[in-house]
């Protein structure tokens, strides 16, 4: 019984650790996907000009909206997510010049009574207000601008992930956030080369000019290398060009975890030398007990993905994500409101 009970427990453990690696990967490799989210969202909501937006009421966790009372679910926990562009071991970074931006960000938001998932993605080029400060720390005040580069204010570490808490929150009138997680792009190559590498077929030619051997259908055995070329390599010059890079990141992500499921198969210690292999490119304020949490909400599926509405337009010098402020009032109501009159 004894052995039975400690097979069950480092059962549990590997599939944590994988929902680890699955949520941090999805983190890095989820820039692209909100193109295709913003696409189905629009097909389901149908323009009826002004939307009203919520607005608070005396009590905080109370808003009204477009006649009707609604309440905060409090029974939701959110949490943080991100990729940054990032190199090097966490524990070197000292100043804004280390600390790179989000490249990635999504929400997971938790619903501890009935046990699912929410995610929200959000925009990486969303312009929205953030807080600027100069090199020696000090605040400069609030600006709009990319929500991306709020990460790069910080110091690569905790600070930073906070300023991106605050001001995930303040785009969402206010949400509670209760923790965060970020990982850095050497974790890519980190990630693949204990792996052994991954084998992947080539979904599209976009990566073809720049490297002949990611021809269209082409079976290809990704070293650390060769898997961040792959993931994260877009034509700059073209505007939106995330969206094209979307079929090889879900490509490789599902390769990954297949070869890593075969691993743990046969090597009992795999996974955990895996985490700990990618420890040293994360900074998170969640502790094993909330992933637990995840896990086993993970496997009761997600209720629903949604992303901040908006649109995608070409800047004086950067692509920009301008949100829709009325169908996001809409949204947030939907995600984390419940009517109560």
């Amino acid at each position: 019984m004894k052995n039975s009970g400690r097979r069950a427990a480092h059962q549990r453990k590997i599939y944590l650790t994988l929902l680890i690696v699955v949520i941090i990967l999805a983190a890095i490799l989820g820039g692209g996907y909100y193109f295709r989210s913003q696409t189905e969202a629009a097909s389901k909501t149908k323009d009826s000009g002004h939307v009203e937006a919520a607005q608070p009421q005396e009590d905080k966790n109370t808003v009204q909206y477009q006649g009707s009372t609604y309440k905060y679910n409090d029974h939701l926990s959110n949490y943080l997510f991100m990729g940054i562009d990032s190199r090097d071991a966490v524990d070197t970074y000292e100043s804004q010049e280390d600390a790179g931006q989000a490249d990635a960000i999504f929400l997971a938001s938790m619903d501890r009574v009935t046990e699912k998932l929410k995610v929200l993605f959000i925009p990486r080029d969303s312009m929205t207000r953030i807080e600027v400060f100069n090199p020696a720390g000090k605040s400069l005040g609030m600006t709009t601008d990319h929500i991306n580069i709020q990460y790069a204010y910080g110091d690569g570490k905790q600070k930073s992930c906070e300023l991106m808490k605050t001001a995930v929150s303040n785009m969402l009138n206010g949400i509670s956030i209760q923790g965060y997680c970020s990982m850095n792009m050497d974790g890519i190559s980190t990630l693949t080369d204990f792996a052994g590498g991954v084998e992947i077929t080539v979904p599209d030619d976009s990566l073809e000019a720049v490297n002949p051997e990611f021809k269209k259908g082409a079976v290809v055995t990704l070293t650390g290398e060769d898997a961040e070329q792959f993931v994260r390599y877009r034509d700059t010059d073209k505007s939106q060009s995330a969206l094209v890079r979307q079929e090889r990141q879900k490509t490789y992500l599902q390769a990954l975890l297949k070869k890593c499921q075969e691993q743990a198969g046969k090597n009992a210690g795999f996974v955990a030398d895996l985490y700990e292999c990618i420890r040293d490119y994360t900074v998170t304020s969640m502790g094993n007990d909330v992933f637990a949490k995840l896990l086993a909400a993970s496997q009761n599926g997600i209720d629903d993905t949604q992303t901040v509405p908006g649109e995608g337009t070409q800047g004086a010098n950067f692509d920009e994500y301008h949100i829709d402020e009325d169908k996001l009032s809409e949204m947030i109501i939907s995600m984390f409101y419940e009517k109560i009159d």
